[in-house]
């Protein structure tokens, strides 16, 4: 069922709303000129229009029971921010030049991760154009954009959105990204959008003024839930699925980004995810191009990216926080939060070797079992990072890595990820060492719900951080601190960061060891001790070996397979500003070797052993 307004051409307009709590819902058209057109309801509860005179950049309203003015739960445009009328877009106007774009396979990708608002000093969909031609020779090949649904004011970072199918107008609104998404497909980039589907935003969301949006069944950190699975829940369901459809169909984009999923409760016989990847399954067999969904989850349950036909939910892949989370642990020493469940070289080296951590261990910080085996679910449907907008923004200072390790740690991380077997994932500015921050801001027009956000994320720092003074979410400082120093890409340490980051993605896709991603030819051992973590990754003809010292003293290591290994990349070596590294240009089998504080040295398998 399409909802919101449907452009027809020729001054048609087709308006469909789902309001199953009322007996009478109009369209009000307030500009160019007030008209009001009864709409009927069909047997499912959806009210309809087919209206003359109606042209694009037309605005309306729905009146709801001949009294309350209302924007489009589904408005694909909101001009005059949360609280003003949607307005009637007309989708086919974009001259599009991607038609021959045929996408990039998931097993290839390599995605950066930004927020349009602070990526560059205009926080515009356009202005990020002028950087794709960097992104491409940096070697990624996958944006994801935070996400973009309307939201309250000019700064957030997308997660209170209001309105789900609209284009946040100050980045450019729906024409602005139409043109980026476009753009980057002429650079050969994929691009995922990150999307909502497990809360609306506090301000400017009327949905349960026309029908059951929510239930009280079920609670989540946003507060009540939203109704995928009680009464009257089928017209929520078609909501959703209809709005994954949408970016895929006028937006083209390649695949979403699903934000939180373990706060969609649905205990129905088919989990409404299961109908969104059904559908646009279906879609991309139209297309003739592979279209992907990438879930946020923090179950580790594999009945998440599992197949239909297993009982899972067909979703592609999701992110691994227990990876993050085993290195992030691994480099800083922190074991606050959620923190306190890791900590040892075997963490990370089990996220390595089976994905998850927790597949069915007592978790500390939960205090009950979590997780389940995925030893066996391929590489390519799990997303790994060193840091993301969450694991940087939900600090209270909103330091980046940068700001808690050295500049050895740095570049350990930057192997630690971009060697795995997992797609990786970038943070922007990460790739040249960015020392920004990137704090939560928002630019809420109600004071109380400023200062709700205020006290709420005061107490959410219970467990996390409480050093320094609190940084005022709602102040526009706060805001611009956060936005990139792109030129410092060019400079001194960053540059050297910037070229680290390109060798080893060039690496990652030239090397058939490490461009396989494959779990079945992979070992992977932990020195407790020593802080020493030893990874192999092979493939036919091609066998790589990677030791990673997390220790801020030189180790000594003697355990390489058998064989003759030529040294490829050590992060030690001054090259990349390291302190000249002890390793060997060659490595026996047996032999011992000096391995630098918060380094790792790659080889590559030269001649076996005889």
């Amino acid at each position: 069922m399409k909802i919101g307004s449907n452009y027809l051409g020729d001054g048609r307009c087709e308006f469909t709303v789902w309001a199953p709590s009322h007996q009478e819902v109009a369209v009000q058209i307030v500009y160019p000129e007030q008209r009001i057109l009864p709409m009927v309801k069909d047997e499912q509860w959806y009210f309809k229009v087919t209206a003359e005179g109606i042209e694009p950049g037309t605005l309306y309203f729905y009146k709801i029971a001949g009294e309350t003015d209302r924007p489009d739960p589904a408005s694909h445009s909101q001009p005059k921010d949360v609280h003003g009328p949607s307005e009637v877009i007309d989708h086919s106007t974009m001259n599009w030049t991607d038609n021959n774009w045929s996408g990039i396979p998931l097993v290839e990708m390599i995605i950066y991760e930004l927020h349009v608002g602070t990526f560059t000093p205009a926080g515009t969909f356009e202005a990020i154009i002028s950087r794709l031609g960097e992104l491409r020779e940096l070697g990624v090949n996958a944006i994801e954009i935070m996400p973009v649904a309307q939201f309250p004011g000019d700064r957030n970072w997308g997660y209170d959105g209001a309105y789900p199918y609209a284009v946040q107008n100050s980045y450019g609104g729906s024409l602005g990204l139409k043109k980026l998404i476009d753009a980057c497909h002429q650079e050969g980039l994929a691009v995922i959008l990150d999307v909502v589907y497990n809360h609306f935003g506090p301000e400017g969301n009327y949905n349960s003024q026309f029908g059951t949006y929510f239930t009280e069944t079920y609670k989540t950190p946003w507060g009540r839930a939203i109704n995928f699975d009680d009464m009257y829940s089928d017209g929520v369901r078609n909501y959703f699925i209809e709005n994954a459809v949408y970016w895929f169909e006028h937006y083209h984009v390649d695949a979403l980004r699903l934000d939180a999923i373990h706060a969609i409760f649905d205990l129905g016989a088919k989990h409404v995810l299961t109908e969104i990847a059904e559908q646009v399954a279906a879609l991309a067999e139209s297309l003739g191009r592979k279209l992907y969904l990438i879930a946020e989850s923090d179950l580790n349950d594999v009945r998440v990216i599992r197949e239909w036909e297993l009982g899972g939910y067909g979703i592609d892949a999701q992110w691994s926080d227990d990876f993050h989370h085993a290195l992030h642990t691994l480099l800083t020493g922190e074991q606050k939060g959620y923190y306190q469940d890791f900590g040892k070289c075997a963490d990370l080296a089990k996220a390595y070797k089976e994905s998850f951590v927790y597949s069915w261990q007592y978790s500390p910080q939960r205090r009950r079992y979590h997780g389940s085996d995925a030893s066996d679910r391929p590489a390519h449907q799990f997303v790994v990072c060193a840091q993301n907008h969450d694991q940087v923004g939900n600090r209270m200072l909103g330091e980046r890595l940068t700001h808690l390790v050295s500049f050895e740690g740095l570049k350990l991380a930057a192997g630690a990820v971009l060697l795995s077997p997992y797609i990786p994932l970038l943070f922007m500015g990460e790739e040249y060492a960015e020392d920004t921050p990137f704090l939560y801001f928002i630019s809420h027009t109600d004071a109380d719900l400023v200062e709700s956000v205020r006290q709420g994320r005061k107490r959410e720092f219970t467990d996390f951080h409480m050093e320094g003074e609190f940084i005022d979410p709602f102040s526009v400082d706060t805001f611009q601190r956060s936005q990139l120093k792109w030129e410092k890409r060019q400079e001194g340490k960053n540059k050297v960061m910037l070229d680290l980051y390109r060798h080893l993605i060039q690496l990652r896709r030239t090397m058939p060891a490490l461009k396989t991603l494959d779990k079945e030819n992979l070992e992977v051992s932990a020195m407790e001790e020593d802080k020493l973590l030893l990874l192999r990754r092979g493939s036919i003809g091609s066998q790589i070996c990677c030791l990673m010292n997390f220790h801020e003293k030189e180790v000594t290591c003697s355990s390489l397979p058998g064989g003759i290994w030529q040294k490829i990349l050590d992060s030690a070596d001054p090259q990349w500003l390291g302190s000249g590294s002890k390793m060997p240009d060659k490595l026996l089998h047996g032999q011992e070797a000096i391995v630098n504080p918060q380094s790792f040295a790659l080889y590559e398998l030269e001649t076996l052993a005889q």
